[in-house]
C-alpha cells in the first residue's frame, strides 16, 4: 500500500481517478486514431482494424504486467506520471513522423516479403508506431491501483471505482474522436488533443510536488515542437498542388486536378474514385465509366416501347462522375445518387459540378434499396474501393434486392476493381454470385486498368451489343468495348451474408499487383543492392 509521503495532491485520490479517466479516453482516441492514420495507406479493412486492435491490446497487457511490477518495486506516482509525459509527447509526434514511418516501413516489407505485403506492413507500422506509447498507458491502471488502496477492507469498491472511471473514459474516448473531433479538426489534431490531456495531468503533478522540472519542461517543448509539426503535415506529404484535402467520419479525402480534369482519391496509394472532365463536349473520362456507359445503352436497346426516359440509382456516387456523364449523353435521364459519405457529396458540388438535378441520399447502399420501392433502368454498383469492399454489398442477398429494383429490361452494372485472372480470386467470387441471381452476365476488361465491368440483366437478350451499334448509341463508347465484352458463365464460388470473406480474397490481388509493380526494382535490389537501388532512382 503507498501511504508514507504521499503528495498532498493525491491524498483525496480524486486526482488519481481522473487520470485512470483520461488515461482511459486517450487509449481509445489513439486507436481509433490509429485506424485512420493507417487507412489511406492500408485501407480501413476488417483486417486493418483486427492488426490495430490485436497489436494495441498486446500492449495493453505488456504495459499492466510491467506497471504492476513496477508498482511493487517502487511505489512511487513520479514513475507513472513520467511515463505519461514520454506517451504524451510520443502519440503527438505521431502525425508527424508516422507518415515516413508507415512509408519507410512499407518500402523495406515489399523489399522482404513475397506475399501479404499490406498486411505485414500494416502490423509492424503499429507496432513501431503505437505499442510503445499504449504500453505505457497500459501502466496506468495497477499503478493507480497500488496508490487508491489503502486497507483490504475497501480495495474491492476502489478497484470497482478506478475500472468504472477507466471505462467511462474509454467510452467517451470510442465517441469523442469519430463524431467530433476527426471530422471538426482532423485525425493529427485529434492526436495531439488527447496527447495533451496527458501532459497536462503529468505537469500539473510534479509542478504540485516540485520536482523534474527539467523533463517537464523537455516534455512541454517536444510536444510543442510535434504539435506544429503535426498540424501541418499532410497524409500525401509528396503533393503539393492539391486542390483539397480534408477528412471526413469515414474517409480520407484529396481533390486534384490539372487543365482536364478534376479527381477526387480516398486513399493516398490506390487509384481515383471519382472525375470530372472540365469540358462538357467530351463524352469520356478516360475511365472505366467509359464502359460503364452501355448499361443504359442496353436497357434503351431493348425497351421495346423505346421510352426515351431513363432512371438511373448509383449506388457509391463518390462525386458523380458516372451521374454527370449520364446527363451529358442522355437527354431524359433521371438520376439518383446513394452515397454513405455526407462531405464527398458535398465535396461533388463544390469542386465536381454535379448537378443540382441529381438528389444525393446520404445512406447505405443496402439499406436504402430495403426502404424504397422504386424500381429503376440502371441500378450502378460502384462502392469497392481497393480491398476495403463492404461485405453487405456483395453477397446474394444484395444482388437478389438489387434484382427487385430493376424494370424488366434493367440492367445492373458493377465495378469490379483489382483485376485477376488467377481461380478463386474475388473478382471471379463477385461474378458467380451475381450470376446466381441474374441469367445474363457479361464482363469487360477496361483498357490498361486493373478494373472490369460486369454487366447484369434479369432476361436474357437485354445485353444486345449488336443493338447498341445499330442503334448507333455505342459511338460514344471505347473501341475495344464490342470487342472486349464477354459472356460470363457462373460457377460456385458464392459469397452470402454469413460467409463473405471479401477481405483477405482482395488482400491476394493487391499482393499480386504490388509484386508486379516491384518486380523490376526487386531485380535491380537483388543485383545491385541499395547503391543499385538507389542508383536507379537518380
Amino acid at each position: 500500500m503507498f501511504v508514507a509521503m504521499e503528495p498532498s495532491i493525491l491524498k483525496s485520490k480524486l486526482y488519481l481517478y481522473l487520470t485512470e479517466f483520461f488515461a482511459g479516453i486517450s487509449v481509445m482516441a489513439v486507436e481509433l486514431g490509429a485506424s485512420r492514420l493507417l487507412a489511406p495507406y492500408f485501407s480501413s479493412s476488417q483486417i486493418v482494424w483486427t492488426i490495430i486492435i490485436g497489436t494495441i491490446m498486446i500492449a495493453m497487457a505488456l504495459g499492466n504486467l510491467y506497471g504492476g511490477k513496477s508498482a511493487d518495486k517502487d511505489p512511487s506516482p513520479d514513475r507513472l506520471y513520467k511515463r505519461l509525459l514520454i506517451a504524451s509527447v510520443w502519440i503527438a509526434a505521431i502525425p508527424f513522423l508516422g507518415r515516413y514511418l508507415i512509408l519507410g516501413i512499407s518500402a523495406v516489407v515489399i523489399f522482404s516479403v513475397n506475399e501479404m505485403y499490406l498486411i505485414w506492413a500494416a502490423l509492424f507500422a503499429c507496432l513501431v508506431i503505437f505499442v510503445y506509447p499504449l504500453f505505457l498507458l497500459g501502466t496506468v491502471t495497477p499503478s493507480l491501483v497500488k496508490y487508491t488502496v489503502d486497507s483490504l477492507e475497501d480495495n474491492g469498491s476502489t478497484v470497482g471505482r478506478l475500472n468504472a472511471c477507466n471505462t467511462i473514459g474509454s467510452i467517451i474516448g470510442t465517441f469523442l474522436p469519430t463524431f467530433v473531433t476527426i471530422p471538426a479538426v482532423g485525425t493529427a489534431a485529434t492526436f495531439i488533443i488527447f496527447s495533451g490531456v496527458l501532459l497536462v495531468l503529468a505537469v500539473i503533478y510534479f509542478i504540485s510536488v516540485r520536482r523534474s522540472a527539467v523533463a517537464v519542461a523537455l516534455s512541454i517543448i517536444l510536444y510543442l515542437v510535434s504539435g506544429i509539426l503535426g498540424l501541418n503535415a499532410r497524409f500525401a506529404f509528396w503533393e503539393n498542388d492539391l486542390t483539397y484535402e480534408g477528412e471526413s467520419v469515414y474517409n480520407y479525402l484529396q481533390v486534384s486536378e490539372n487543365d482536364r480534369i478534376v479527381a477526387l482519391s480516398t486513399n493516398v496509394l490506390f487509384g481515383v474514385q471519382s472525375v470530372y472532365v472540365k469540358d462538357p463536349a467530351l463524352n469520356r473520362t478516360g475511365y472505366y465509366y467509359d464502359y460503364a456507359m452501355a448499361a443504359p445503352m442496353f436497357a434503351k436497346a431493348a425497351d421495346t416501347k423505346k421510352n426515351p426516359h431513363i432512371d438511373v440509382l448509383v449506388l457509391g456516387m463518390g462525386c458523380g462522375t458516372y451521374a454527370t456523364q449520364i446527363e451529358r449523353i442522355f437527354d431524359d435521364a433521371a438520376v439518383r445518387g446513394v452515397e454513405i459519405d455526407e462531405k464527398i457529396t458535398e465535396l461533388s458540388r463544390e469542386y465536381f459540378e454535379l448537378s443540382d438535378d441529381v438528389e444525393v441520399t446520404t445512406y447505405d447502399g443496402r439499406a436504402y434499396l430495403k426502404a424504397v420501392d422504386e424500381k429503376y433502368d440502371v441500378i450502378m454498383v460502384d462502392a469497392y474501393q481497393d480491398i476495403t469492399i463492404p461485405f453487405q454489398m456483395s453477397s446474394k442477398e444484395f444482388f437478389d434486392l438489387v434484382s427487385e429494383h430493376l424494370n424488366d429490361n434493367g440492367v445492373m452494372v458493377v465495378n469490379l476493381n483489382m483485376r485477376s485472372d488467377e481461380d478463386g480470386n474475388i473478382n471471379e467470387y463477385l461474378c458467380d454470385t451475381i450470376a446466381s441471381v441474374f441469367p445474363e452476365v457479361y464482363t469487360v476488361d477496361v483498357y490498361r486498368n486493373t478494373n472490369r465491368e460486369l454487366f447484369a440483366a434479369k432476361h436474357s437478350g437485354v445485353i444486345d451489343n449488336e443493338a447498341v451499334y445499330e442503334d448507333g448509341m455505342g459511338a460514344i463508347l471505347p473501341e475495344d468495348f464490342s470487342a472486349g465484352l464477354t459472356r460470363y458463365d457462373g460457377g460456385d464460388h458464392i459469397f452470402t451474408d454469413d460467409c463473405a470473406p471479401v477481405e483477405l480474397l482482395g488482400m491476394r490481388v493487391i499482393d499480386s499487383l504490388i509484386a508486379n509493380e516491384v518486380a523490376f526494382y526487386r531485380d535491380i535490389y537483388e543485383q545491385g543492392g541499395i547503391e543499385g537501388l538507389f542508383n536507379s532512382l537518380l
